[in-house]
């Protein structure tokens, strides 16, 4: 599989894979499960990227690519890391295992700062093998793959690795900054973790506070209890609408049986599980994937 990164040129900016990235949320807890999720408690330490030019090459890379195999919980693969001239950041070879073939650009003999980020995408493609867990098309499975390596804990290094200034303009992998920001964001809610500390690149630190504040809005959607003043008249409009989609919204209604009632259908704020309640006022709800308890108001 390969990665883009790299300087070049134009930056996309914005949520345009945010659908996917959702679905790829919840694709990992349906396959991991809430608990094998919370295993990746542990994020990758900024002490364990650190490569710098006093270091030996090879042996650098390689303690880099072993400590990123025990952060992504892969104690049984070996990662042989060569470099070549190439303007793609990394690939890898997918193979049974137990050893995979991972070649860098020639780049990070120089700029080793940013090798453990190509190393967590190229890892984290390893991973989702052996789970086998993919999607259909190679940009879905592209976007899985950075997804996955984020909220597994290894990704922020991608965000970190984004660079964009008069002189500058490097990004890996395939979401946007914000979608890494949104991605860190979860995870960052999910294990109480504070990520801005990490960071070395101030842009990359910008994208995550835009994807941050994204990822705090689905806590703020009806029928969430926390939703504000004008999301819960705007709910309420379309409940009172009946059983129809509620036109760009996340939820929508559907008859409850044969009878009157109503149920509403969304999305956990969490995994991204679609949630049914019955309309029914104030109540707290267990989401069945990750176990999340949510206070509604349907």
């Amino acid at each position: 599989m390969t990665q883009k990164g790299g300087p070049g040129g134009p930056i996309e900016h914005g949520f345009p894979h945010l659908a996917t990235v959702r679905a790829s949320i919840t694709a990992l807890f349906r396959r991991l499960s809430a608990d094998g999720i919370r295993a990746y408690d542990t994020s990758f330490a900024p002490a364990d990227a650190a490569f710098d030019t006093t270091d030996d090459l090879h042996l650098g890379a390689q303690r880099v690519a072993s400590a990123m195999v025990r952060a992504l919980r892969l104690p049984d693969a070996r990662m042989v890391v060569a470099f070549r001239p190439t303007e793609q950041a990394a690939t890898v070879e997918l193979t049974a295992g137990p050893e995979y073939f991972v070649e860098v650009s020639d780049r990070f003999r120089t700029h080793r700062r940013d090798l453990a980020a190509a190393l967590s995408h190229e890892v984290t493609h390893v991973l989702l093998h052996r789970l086998d867990l993919r999607f259909p098309g190679t940009g879905e499975n592209e976007i899985l793959t950075d997804t996955a390596a984020v909220y597994l804990g290894a990704g922020w290094l991608l965000l970190d690795a984004y660079r964009e200034d008069a002189l500058t303009h490097q990004k890996f992998g395939y979401l946007t900054p914000e979608e890494f920001g949104y991605v860190l964001a979860k995870r960052a809610a999910l294990f109480g973790e504070d990520p801005s500390t990490w960071f070395t690149s101030p842009q990359a630190y910008e994208a995550y506070v835009r994807g941050r504040a994204l990822a705090e809005r689905d806590h703020r959607r009806p029928p969430l209890a926390a939703a504000g003043a004008l999301a819960r008249r705007r709910y309420a409009m379309a409940r009172r609408s009946g059983p129809a989609p509620a036109g760009g919204s996340a939820y929508r209604f559907e008859r409850e049986g044969s009878g009157p009632g109503l149920r509403v259908d969304f999305p956990c704020p969490v995994c991204g599980q679609r949630l049914r309640l019955p309309v029914r006022g104030r109540l707290r709800a267990r989401c069945g994937l990750c176990r999340t308890v949510l206070d509604c108001d349907t």
